[in-house]
């Protein structure tokens, strides 16, 4: 009787796991044949169950029901990440952000410490930094004091457990290194960070990152959004979500976050209210959204938790 209940129960966790996959977005195919393999051997099980599995003389099936019975263990572990990528989809919110009304999008701009100002759509960070770094393989460490900001950078070509430079989408450089790439699109441009400074570069950005390598430094490529104020984006994403952005507002180097889920569209259009510059796309989907910051008391305060295993990339700011 109480395998039977437990065996009802799974198969609910496992059509719900299945459901949420969607609801969450994360739109990986790895995980979409695994959900819908657990909930297939869930109902299965459930199905010999009721007719009873000593009924079933295939020695070959009752190897399967087995096996079904025994993937059940696997249900919740699954049903929890789903749900973390699901709830890490939602910005927390911040405190100690410095609220600003529409009429005041000049004062944006760095203080002396790390910076975050609300408006009524976006938090606007100013990371504290004297370098920006992008690390790769090893994801930074929140015991790193020198790091202020954290962030995932560059898209992945494909879902990898190891990493590997080829698998980043675009030409890129870590700390002087640099790397081709076979999956640099026409409608990526580039952020180069080396001497201190930053530099967005839509026309050529190979070579801003080959001279960002030069000088030692770090930079990316990701899809372009604004440049010199004007809207370029060449992609559309039909998605509701909480969206980012590496941007230059008012001379200055900064990230912006929506603070809630929303329209690509309206988040370009407001974008473009906020009178950013130059703006790249950063992928906010449900494990590549992992961030954090430094506070002013020396804590690292989560944004997005996530941490998935196939994220292997991640642009730093350091004081």
């Amino acid at each position: 009787m109480f395998f039977g209940i437990w065996l009802m129960l799974m198969v609910l966790v496992a059509l719900t796991a299945y459901t949420m996959y969607f609801v969450a977005q994360m739109r990986f195919s790895v995980l979409l044949y695994s959900y819908s393999a657990l909930a297939v051997t869930q109902i299965y099980a459930l199905i010999v169950f009721l007719i009873g599995s000593e009924k079933i003389n295939n020695k070959i099936a009752r190897i399967v029901y087995r096996l079904c019975c025994l993937a059940s263990l696997a249900v919740i572990p699954a049903f929890l990440f789903i749900f973390m990528g699901l709830i890490s989809q939602y910005h927390v919110n911040i405190d100690e952000a410095i609220v600003i009304s529409d009429s005041d999008y000049e004062k944006l701009i760095p203080l002396e410490k790390t910076t975050i100002y609300k408006t009524d759509t976006f938090y606007v960070f100013f990371p504290e930094y004297s370098h920006v770094d992008l690390e790769c393989g090893i994801r930074p460490k929140k015991s790193d004091k020198s790091i202020t900001w954290c962030s995932g950078a560059a898209f992945q070509h494909d879902i990898q457990l190891g990493f590997s430079d080829d698998n980043i989408e675009g030409y890129h450089a870590s700390k002087g290194k640099y790397s081709d790439s076979q999956y640099a699109k026409d409608e990526y441009g580039a952020v180069a960070f080396y001497d201190g400074g930053f530099r967005f570069e839509f026309d050529n950005p190979q070579e801003a990152i080959k001279e960002a390598a030069e000088h030692g430094g770090s930079g990316f490529m990701q899809f372009r959004l604004l440049r010199d104020g004007k809207l370029v984006n060449d992609f559309t994403m039909p998605r509701v979500r909480s969206y980012r952005v590496m941007a230059e507002i008012n001379g200055n180097l900064c990230i912006i976050d929506s603070i809630e889920m929303m329209h690509f569209e309206d988040f370009l259009n407001k974008l473009e209210e906020l009178n950013v510059t130059n703006a790249l796309y950063m992928d906010m989907g449900a494990g590549w959204n992992y961030s954090w910051y430094r506070r002013e008391n020396g804590r690292a305060k989560t944004l997005f938790g996530l941490k998935v295993p196939w994220s292997h990339n991640w642009i730093v700011f350091r004081k």
